[in-house]
């Protein structure tokens, strides 16, 4: 357990600079995302607030998706997110799409939240902070170290390619490469389940109680 520790530790000395480079990327992405609701003028913002007004209905009329349905599709959301980032990092090529999917992540998210607090001002914020902080917490450390994990084999197979030392040691990388996208996997299964039965329960209840 302790040699787990420590190369996971030495894993990430090694490699900081990536792991910084992704977490700057991912909140360059939210920066965006907030200059953009900024940037919307009066009557994009009013035809976008009309559609989650209606949702909000939906759900204060008990017609929202079951926790079961939610589940199933953020778990496959997450699911279909991480298996593209795995198959870039063994592409070599698509590594700037790599940074592109985690830059759009964080600008998506940037985006939802600002968008929310702006027109709903302090509820907004509660609301965000229910509804998609909790599952937030854990997934976004999760897509990071996907896309640095991503960045880092791929720049390994590159390497080995330009040395021409493509041998029986790049089956090593790929093992752990495999194992900590499974662990990924199970980590974004756990930030499914809270998105379905905590933030989608709390979310109902605040939306009941202010509408």
């Amino acid at each position: 357990m302790y040699t787990k520790k420590a190369l996971a530790i030495n894993h990430v000395k090694e490699h900081a600079t990536i792991y910084i480079f992704m977490v700057i990327l991912f909140l360059t992405g939210i920066i965006f995302g907030a200059i953009i609701v900024n940037s919307m003028n009066f009557v994009q913002k009013q035809d976008l607030f009309f559609y989650l007004e209606r949702f909000f209905g939906q759900v204060s009329d008990n017609q929202h998706i079951e926790n079961k349905e939610i589940l199933k599709d953020s778990f496959f959301y997450h699911a279909k997110y991480l298996l593209l980032l795995f198959i870039l990092g063994l592409s070599v090529i698509g590594l700037p799409v790599v940074w592109i999917l985690l830059f759009l992540k964080g600008l998506v998210v940037g985006f939802s939240v600002g968008f929310i607090v702006n027109q709903l001002g302090l509820k907004g914020l509660l609301l965000a902070s229910i509804s998609i902080a909790p599952q937030n917490f854990l997934i976004i450390p999760i897509y990071i170290i996907a896309g640095s994990l991503s960045m880092i084999f791929s720049l390994t197979l590159m390497k080995k390619l330009f040395t021409r030392k493509l041998t029986n040691s790049v089956f090593q990388p790929f093992g752990q490469y495999i194992t900590v996208f499974m662990l990924l996997l199970v980590f974004a299964l756990l930030a499914a389940l809270l998105e379905a039965f905590v933030a989608n329960e709390a979310m109902s209840s605040l939306i009941k109680s202010l509408y």
